[in-house]
């Protein structure tokens, strides 16, 4: 068996040697540039006035919302949602336990019966000429003194039963059964996630900037989201003590949006001379972008900084010059040193 192995041993180590020999030659012949140019479309890279927007912080809200809260006291017999359950106008959210209330309408109704057959009495005695018609109206006051405290009692059990007062979705929820609900104290959130806005503080300096109407771009980082919204309304006074002015901007529908996320609104600014080239000139790689430089006929690879996107054009901060020119097609798959054939 030691036979066997020490005679493999040099043709194994012979095999091991030639490999390693080729291994140069094959990654020379793989780095080696293409024999057939490959075709490109070019564009040059130009100075322009670009853009610079203002961030100002803002946060989404919605258009409707409203405090859920109990009119009358009483016990919490059943929450009929959760967080997030979406409802329907006069959907049941919350039913209520008030023995007292449910007493005071059956006396109302009692009050009410005895009224009526007072008040019929002596209507019939009044044909008859046995009572006056001073009486009568009493007994009609009396009547419809009683018929008030009736609709009011049963209003009062209605305010048992606490129903949406318009379409949305539960977005706070700090009742639970058997908890005693009071008059006033917030029970549920519900939030119209239909129509959202963005609520922004803007500097008393560029809020006369702003009309009702204008459209502007707002970016929420936390969805990656980049849209455009309307203003809907300008506050006509300034806060003296942050010397800004609320604006309110509509945001269209998106599924990722939420109330609460934190928001950016790009206000214009003053314009600023910088370098721009066609998105497709930028290759994403990473953490970088690419760019290549067709000179010579061949493509050379820049590293680049990029900043703002505008209209099809990307800002370029750093790594290219004016006047050069950029490959913006077909460029996915060049290689620095490749030749390439300008695409008339």
């Amino acid at each position: 068996m030691l036979r066997h192995f020490l005679l493999i041993t040099p043709a194994l180590c012979w095999t091991l040697i030639t490999t390693l020999l080729c291994l140069p030659a094959a990654a020379a012949r793989q780095t080696e540039p293409p024999k057939t140019p490959t075709e490109v479309g070019v564009a040059k890279v130009k100075l322009a006035d670009i853009p610079s927007p203002i961030e100002v912080a803002g946060t989404v809200q919605a258009k409707e919302s409203a405090a859920i809260a109990a009119k009358v006291t009483g016990i919490v017999t059943r929450v009929a949602v959760v967080l997030g359950s979406a409802v329907k106008t006069g959907e049941v959210l919350v039913t209520l336990s008030a023995g007292e209330i449910d007493a005071r309408l059956s006396q109302a109704e009692a009050q009410l019966a005895q009224a009526r057959r007072n008040l019929e009495r002596e209507e019939n005695l009044l044909k008859k000429n046995a009572a006056t018609a001073e009486t009568v109206k009493t007994m009609r006051d009396q009547y419809h003194f009683a018929l008030a405290g009736y609709n009011e009692a049963r209003s009062m059990v209605g305010y048992t039963t606490i129903t949406a007062p318009f379409d949305g979705v539960i977005t706070r929820k700090t009742v639970s059964s058997g908890d005693l609900t009071t008059p006033g104290t917030p029970l549920l959130r519900l939030e119209n996630n239909r129509h959202l806005q963005v609520r922004s503080a803007v500097p008393e300096s560029l809020v006369l900037g702003i009309q009702s109407g204008d459209r502007l771009m707002v970016k929420i980082d936390a969805a990656n989201i980049l849209m455009q919204g309307t203003v809907v309304e300008i506050a006509p006074a300034t806060d003296p003590a942050s010397r800004t002015a609320p604006v309110i901007i509509d945001l269209p529908p998106h599924p990722d949006l939420r109330t609460g996320q934190f928001a950016r609104v790009l206000l214009p600014g003053s314009d600023a001379r910088g370098l721009l080239v066609p998105t497709g000139a930028v290759v994403p790689s990473g953490q970088m972008d690419r760019v290549f430089v067709i000179e010579d006929g061949r493509a050379h690879l820049r590293l680049v900084r990029t900043g703002l996107v505008h209209e099809g054009m990307v800002e370029v901060l750093a790594g290219l010059l004016p006047g050069e020119t950029v490959a913006v097609s077909n460029n996915r798959w060049l290689e620095s040193g490749h030749q390439v054939q300008v695409r008339p």
